[in-house]
Parts: C-alpha cells; sequence; structure tokens
C-alpha cells in the first residue's frame, strides 16, 4: 500500500471571480452615481396628483392604526396620537381645497376621511375588529 501513488491533485483557479467581482462593483457604483436606479432599473413614482397625496396619507394613518404591518419586521404598531395628526393634516387639506376639487375629488376625499375617522375611534377604544 505504501507504494500506491495517490492521484495528483490540480489547483484549480476560477478565473471568473474575478469578472463577477468586477461586475458587482461596477454596480455598486452605478448605484452610488443614480441612486434613484434600483435592481430593476429607474422606479416608478405614481403621479403627481390629488389622489395620490390623499392616498399617501391615508396609508399613513393606516399604518399608524395598525393596518398595515412594518415592511422591515411584519409587525404592526398603533400610534393613535401620529395617527390623529395624519387625520387632521386631511382634515386641513379638506377645508384648504373647499371649492377648488372636482366632484370625484371631493367624494374620494370625504370618504377617505369618514373611513379613517371611524377606524380611529375603533382602535381608540380598544377594538381591532370591524
Amino acid at each position: 500500500m505504501a507504494d500506491e501513488k495517490k492521484p495528483e491533485q490540480k489547483i484549480v483557479v476560477d478565473e471568473d471571480w474575478k469578472a463577477q467581482a468586477e461586475a458587482e462593483k461596477q454596480r455598486l457604483v452605478e448605484q452610488e452615481e443614480h441612486p434613484e436606479a434600483g435592481e430593476g432599473g429607474p422606479r416608478e413614482l405614481p403621479p403627481a396628483n390629488f389622489h395620490t397625496l390623499v392616498s399617501g396619507l391615508v396609508t399613513q394613518i393606516l399604518f399608524s392604526l395598525g393596518g398595515i404591518p412594518d415592511p422591515q419586521s411584519g409587525r404592526r404598531y398603533l400610534d393613535l396620537p401620529l395617527a390623529k395628526h395624519h387625520i387632521d393634516t386631511l382634515t386641513m387639506l379638506d377645508e384648504k381645497t373647499k371649492g377648488n376639487l372636482t366632484e370625484e375629488e371631493k367624494q374620494m376625499l370625504d370618504q377617505a376621511l369618514y373611513e379613517v375617522r371611524m377606524l380611529y375611534v375603533r382602535m381608540a377604544q380598544g377594538g381591532v375588529g370591524s
């Protein structure tokens, strides 16, 4: 057995890793230069209009009332003072735009205010159900 020769081991150098590392480095440099671009290219932003503004505020209210989980932790949080602040902001928007909205915008705002106010009252009273 001592006379048996072990097969000669070859050391394989993977040259491809250099190309992969260089490509990753280049991708990171491009991300730093163009932060608005993500993995799939430039991100698409919603149009800057009244509907988007109201929807954004409603989303913040729902998040504050535990209706939407935190995307990082998956947990739901209840922050009544923050929810009230966002509802007050939506109410101020309603007051400041009286007479300047289309019928569709007015209906959307009225419906949004009604829904978030009712949810706020329900959550403030300790209820989670509908």
